[in-house]
């Protein structure tokens, strides 16, 4: 396997989504629009295998050979390769003047990095966006032999946001006719002029093959917009949808709208997710979704959700590592298949990585369901994870008991990548308190997920990284609060499976939802794994909780 290589002013600063930190933070922000396009087919920055801070470089993420990184763009699915494009700068490891970087895979698992596929020109940086196959040829711009994939992106005009303007952001279309090799930007750019928003971006493009038409979704600032077109070139204002949502502590961004059918009814549905900053649900950035029905021209959510007593979101994650994250178009089996920026705006220039900075999540396959708490979305990671599994660890023990349980995974041999997936019977047991630390050897340096039904954490879940490397980079990286999620679910059965990377943590309870997503920087691997129950009361009840199932692998 390939080693892969008071936060802002609504009107000031336009972080996320290929948008810019303040100047102040981001020295390598250029003042006017971006310089002429490099040489064609020029590879992204090299990785340096010698830098001092690979032994942080995730071993199965995705993450670029040096540089900057943040947003996944353009995430399609076409003749055998998922395309994976990327919000990109590859002179410096801070955000710059915004590239899509480019990399395929046959599995999402093993990645290729490619060409640059985009670069700024004299209209301006390139921000997030995405992709779909004109397999029609709606456009022109292929043949019917040949027909293209389009990509659709934000132009983000810095000479025009510096001289106070509002109409500096703009929709634009480019194509490719060679599988995504090359890209030929559109000579009739932009498709769609500003209309008077300052933060006009983000365009998501789903074939809504119910009313023959491409539906477009983007963010408007404190909502989204729809607009529709019969060729990719050519379009209409739908509507819009959101200034009266639930959930405006931030600027909206990264919006997406797909169907998916409710598992246990089989009714059709739509989902609208959304990216935020700040407003996460811990803090920061952060995405949330919308479950609800597309009539071809407006949305409508659904408002049977029942929110717990702490919650009034949706969050497609709990964790402060989980951004901007989209699906894969036309993706293989009806597939929805998300990946998320694996940071957060608070900190992520600042992170203890020098030659690069960020992570992909790992691909997760979503599903829609109905529950006791409404129409819910869950996530799984992909099957394509398993082929990674090296060495299995079984716990084979009936309970885990008061007090503690060590297992040392350094025999497993992967540096500190690991998958363990447990299951415990909450039923027969008054304990009130799980935890699983993982931490090097010593103990000292540790990182915790757990779940509590007491001590103010109730029917809860929650992660702690205050201890698990250096925190000292940024006051908003740990802070003292855990990070917490609700559980959205009564079933008497609790299910905890985590991916550890080396630098991450990315654990899905119950059946994928919640799912909470961390990263870390420790300077030696996890190489001990602590189970520790607490709280049972010894009156008429066994301590601890039965172990159901639990298994440990190693990864690479």
């Amino acid at each position: 396997m390939q080693k892969l290589l008071p936060l802002f002013l609504i009107l000031a600063l336009l972080f996320s989504c290929g948008a810019e930190p303040s100047a102040t933070e981001n020295t390598a922000i250029q003042s006017d629009t971006a310089p002429a396009p490099a040489p064609e087919k020029a590879l992204p920055a090299e990785y340096d295998a010698n830098a001092p801070d690979n032994h942080l470089r995730p071993n199965y993420h995705f993450t670029p050979p040096a540089g900057w990184m943040n947003d996944p763009n353009g995430m399609i699915y076409h003749e055998g390769e998922y395309h994976l494009f990327y919000q990109y700068y590859p002179d410096g490891n801070k955000w710059g003047p915004m590239h899509w970087g480019h990399a395929v895979s046959p599995d999402m698992i093993e990645w290729e990095h490619l060409p640059i596929a985009l670069y700024p020109d004299e209209k301006g940086y390139i921000f997030s966006g995405s992709a779909v196959f004109d397999w029609q040829n709606s456009s022109g711009l292929g043949t019917a032999d040949n027909p293209p994939l389009v990509a659709i992106y934000t132009y983000h005009d810095m000479a025009g946001e510096k001289a106070g303007r509002d109409d500096f952001q703009s929709q634009a279309i480019a194509f490719s006719t060679d599988k995504g090799r090359t890209w030929t930007k559109y000579d009739g750019n932009p498709v769609i002029p500003n209309r008077g928003v300052r933060d006009f971006r983000d365009p998501k493009v789903i074939w809504d093959a119910d009313h023959s038409q491409w539906v477009m979704v983007l963010a408007a600032q404190d909502r989204v917009q729809f607009f529709g077109s019969p060729n990719l070139t050519d379009w209409t204002f739908l509507s819009e949808f959101g200034e009266n949502a639930r959930n405006h502590s931030g600027v909206w961004e990264c919006p997406e709208l797909f169907p998916l059918t409710v598992m246990e009814t089989q009714d059709d549905a739509w989902v609208l997710t959304v990216s935020i900053n700040p407003g996460g649900a811990n803090g920061g950035s952060g995405t949330f979704y919308f479950p609800g029905d597309w009539d071809g021209k407006s949305f409508s959510p659904r408002r049977e959700a029942i929110f717990s007593p702490t919650d009034t979101v949706n969050w497609i994650d709990y964790g402060r590592d989980n951004y901007a994250g989209v699906t894969f178009s036309n993706a293989p089996d009806g597939r929805r298949t998300f990946m998320g920026w694996m940071s957060n705006w608070n900190y992520a220039q600042v992170v203890p990585t020098e030659s690069w900075r960020s992570a992909m999540t790992i691909p997760r396959d979503l599903s829609l369901h109905a529950t006791d708490f409404g129409t819910r979305l869950r996530q799984q990671p992909v099957e394509e994870l398993k082929k990674m599994r090296t060495k299995n660890l079984p716990l084979d023990f009936p309970r885990i008991g008061d007090g503690v349980t060590n297992i040392d995974l350094s025999e497993l041999g992967t540096n500190g990548a690991y998958e363990v997936d447990l299951t415990i019977d909450l039923v027969d047991s008054d304990a009130t308190e799980l935890n699983l630390t993982l931490s090097n050897k010593n103990g000292d340096v540790f990182y915790r997920i757990g779940y509590s039904r007491a001590r103010g954490v109730t029917n809860a879940f929650f992660t702690d990284r205050r201890q698990a490397g250096p925190t000292d980079f940024h006051e908003k990286f740990a802070p003292e609060s855990l990070t917490v999620a609700p559980r959205w679910s009564n079933d008497g059965e609790l299910r905890i499976h985590a991916y550890f990377d080396r630098t991450s943590a990315e654990t899905f309870f119950d059946e994928g939802d919640p799912v909470i997503t961390d990263i870390f920087f420790p300077e030696e691997p996890f190489t001990m794994l602590t189970l520790e129950v607490s709280g049972s009361s010894g009156e008429g009840m066994p301590e601890g909780w039965s172990l159901v199932k639990g298994d440990i692998w190693g990864l690479e």
